[in-house]
């Protein structure tokens, strides 16, 4: 038994980020985020022209936008793992799922504390019922269940199948978030990009325009390089699981 449990621990000791994840993406990936980050910063508070009437509480406008995009791209990702893993049943592909969701509900949890700030300056309140922000907070509550099934005691594939259908469904609310404002004539948003009923385009200054797309940039670099680490880790935590398990049954035998 004692040649067995050697051989566990040895195992145990190979089970580290490097087995799971190839440094070279890691690093190419934090570079980019660095970079692209320290450009937005730049962007923004220098580069971007000061809004007249709210004036520099208007620049939180920047992350807030681009948190919200990042949090939409987090959760199709989601979707498309998702369906992944209802047809493939493969353990990657729910990985994948579950850590670029909980990518998302981190990313919404920001549009969510961001917004408020930038409703008390423009809107003076702190939260409307609006349509977007209504369904924005929809849209989090249902991507904190889909965590929560993750979460919970049981076997994993049982767990993955009810959170494949969650993260599924639940993309459903993304489209709604994004046209709400278009479809129930809000008063309260802006339409940065596109034309809406009751306003063309957002009259977004061409400064602020490159400081918003600059923003949505690193903050996809940041969500790529967080996905990369976040399965990396995962990957590792089931690993470790499985020999834990083997070294349990090596004792008991």
């Amino acid at each position: 038994m004692s040649v067995n449990l050697e051989k566990q621990h040895a195992a145990l000791s190979e089970a580290s980020p490097k087995a799971f994840g190839k440094p070279v993406i890691h690093k190419l990936l934090f570079g980019a985020t660095v970079v692209s980050v320290l450009a937005a910063i730049y962007l923004i508070f220098i580069y971007a022209k000061v809004e007249i009437t709210m004036g520099a509480v208007q620049k939180i406008f920047y992350i807030h936008v681009a948190s919200a995009w990042t949090g939409f791209l987090a959760f199709f990702v989601t979707f498309v793992f998702s369906v992944l893993f209802l047809i493939k049943r493969k353990r990657i592909f729910d990985t994948v799922a579950f850590v670029s969701a909980e990518i998302g509900v981190v990313f919404t949890t920001i549009v969510l504390t961001t917004g408020p700030i930038w409703a008390k300056s423009s809107w003076n309140t702190w939260w409307a019922w609006e349509p977007r922000l209504t369904t924005t907070l929809i849209l989090w509550f249902v991507y904190m269940a889909y965590i929560m099934i993750h979460q919970m005691d049981g076997v994993w594939e049982k767990k993955a199948r009810l959170a494949a259908v969650f993260g599924i469904i639940g993309f459903a609310d993304v489209p709604i978030v994004w046209f709400a404002i278009r479809w129930w004539n809000s008063k309260f948003h802006p339409i940065v990009f596109g034309e809406g009923p009751s306003q063309k385009g957002g009259g977004i200054d061409g400064t602020m325009l490159v400081a918003l797309l600059a923003t949505i940039v690193a903050l996809t670099f940041f969500y790529a390089y967080l996905l990369n680490k976040g399965v990396t880790l995962q990957n590792m935590k089931i690993k470790v699981a499985k020999y834990k398990e083997k070294l349990r049954e090596s004792i008991e035998n």
